[in-house]
């Protein structure tokens, strides 16, 4: 412990070492998570409906069973393909059985987990809340991944998130009170969820998901409640100009749904690690209060 106090750079390289480690897992988890929920959500709608004569699905799915293969041929992959970056690096983007391609998106996903940890050690330096906000980042990267793929945010991600932050203050971990995390958790949820039921009322319409109610929720058991302001904005702007840029990309129309999951979580990491500096600065220019 000590000498990662004494010499930050080795605490920054571990935890940029860590993160393409975890990377290469989170690749998995949000391929498989959400094909894991759906079949969980299968599996009890043919248990509770029988009369529908839904098949449940057959074999063991997780995280662990079955071993990671090529998309392409079904190849597992052996453990000397699946060293993290390095191994795309060395197979050119490749699989070395079928020679299709495979998707750059799992090396940026390491590289990403890896630069994000890294950024956290710089900057935070080490303690045992800045260790857990690394962790944190996981979850995040994890559940921005899966929402832009399905639209969903798991509550096997968002669940243990919230209630993570609730015992990080209770135990005095988390540089906020008990009584901040439990009010930024409240806080949270309500003000997504006031937003979507008037929304709902105004238009008919729902608007966002009870996902982005319990991300924000756990954004706010984690920073407290004086952060989600900052969150709000910086994920309603983040949202407003990529969300357009997507939609002009795809040549949708307005009226077409897109994940502000990824949103949240981009602006809570960012608070979490500035968020003090960006309200200072706002106050600073914008009202002139220091």
């Amino acid at each position: 412990m000590d000498v990662l106090i004494y010499y930050p750079w080795l605490f920054v390289l571990f935890a940029a070492i860590l993160g393409l480690i975890v990377g290469s897992f989170l690749n998995v988890v949000i391929h498989r998570l959400p094909i894991m929920m759906e079949r969980g959500w299968r599996e009890e709608c043919a248990e509770a409906f029988p009369e529908y004569k839904i098949t449940p699905p057959e074999g063991r799915f997780d995280l662990s069973i079955p071993r990671s293969s090529c998309p392409s041929c079904n190849t597992p992959i052996r453990i000397v393909d699946n060293i993290p970056l390095l191994s795309w690096l060395l197979l050119k983007g490749r699989c070395r059985h079928c020679d299709n391609r495979i998707s750059i998106r799992y090396p940026l996903v390491e590289l990403l987990t890896a630069v994000l940890s890294g950024t956290v050690a710089w900057q935070l330096g080490f303690s045992f809340y800045s260790v857990a906000l690394i962790a944190m980042t996981f979850v995040l990267i994890a559940a921005t991944f899966i929402d832009l793929d399905t639209m969903l945010l798991p509550d096997q991600l968002t669940l243990p998130l919230l209630w993570t932050g609730i015992a990080l203050a209770l135990f005095g971990i988390s540089p906020i009170t008990l009584q901040d995390s439990v009010i930024g958790a409240i806080a949270g949820y309500l003000c997504l969820w006031s937003v979507y039921w008037l929304f709902k009322l105004v238009t008919g319409k729902e608007g966002m998901g009870y996902g982005d109610f319990k991300l924000l929720a756990a954004l706010g058991a984690w920073l407290g409640w004086a952060h989600l302001p900052v969150i709000i904005l910086l994920s309603s702007v983040v949202g407003v100009v990529f969300g357009l840029i997507q939609l002009r990309m795809q040549n949708k129309g307005l009226d077409v749904a897109f994940p502000f999951g990824p949103y949240l979580a981009i602006a809570g990491w960012v608070s979490a690690l500035w968020g003090d500096a960006i309200t200072h600065f706002y106050l600073a220019t914008v009202t002139g209060v220091y």
